[in-house]
């Protein structure tokens, strides 16, 4: 299983409460991101400026930890780390609130925990765009961004989002 992000997915599945779009619609609107990225160099940036990074993606009280929490301030920005499209945004059961995008590579960027989120699914979103603040929402042990990155879909196998970080010359 996936651990937090397949229980919360779950949880806000049988709440009824999932309001966003699928990842076809995604891949439509991606292909609006491209035509207005033309003119840009296409950039990769760490969510969170001036954290401390308090867990890895590593096993943890005896199960899978399947992203990085950066803890900082509550109320620190929170970026979204690539180009993408928003497919949900909102309470997410063990997450409290968290926002779902998908990049052009179809990996889909969990970021959970925090306090306030400014954006909605559908909306294109650049890197370094602020997505949220950081909070202590959900099961959460002090303020912090909980970060995953799911290869191929929100479905895909977990990959370590340091790894993917450093692979595009990004190191925190």
């Amino acid at each position: 299983g996936l651990g937090i992000a397949d229980s919360a997915l779950g949880d806000l599945e049988d709440a009824g409460a999932r309001r966003g779009i699928t990842e076809a619609e995604a891949q439509a609107r991606l292909s609006e991101l491209a035509a207005s990225r033309a003119a840009r160099e296409p950039k990769i940036v760490s969510p969170v400026n001036d954290f401390r990074l308090t867990t890895c993606y590593c096993p943890r009280w005896g199960q899978m930890h399947y992203g990085l929490d950066m803890a900082a301030p509550l109320g620190t920005p929170i970026y979204s780390a690539i180009d993408g499209v928003v497919l949900e945004a909102g309470p997410a059961s063990g997450f409290g609130n968290a926002v779902y995008i998908q990049d052009e590579d179809g990996n889909v960027h969990i970021y959970g925990h925090m306090r306030y989120y400014s954006v909605e699914a559908g909306q294109i979103v650049h890197a370094g765009d602020e997505i949220a603040t950081i909070g202590n929402e959900g099961y959460s042990t002090g303020p912090h961004l909980h970060w995953e990155i799911h290869q191929g879909g929100r479905d895909g196998a977990p990959t370590d989002p340091q790894a993917w970080l450093a692979n595009r010359d990004v190191f925190i």
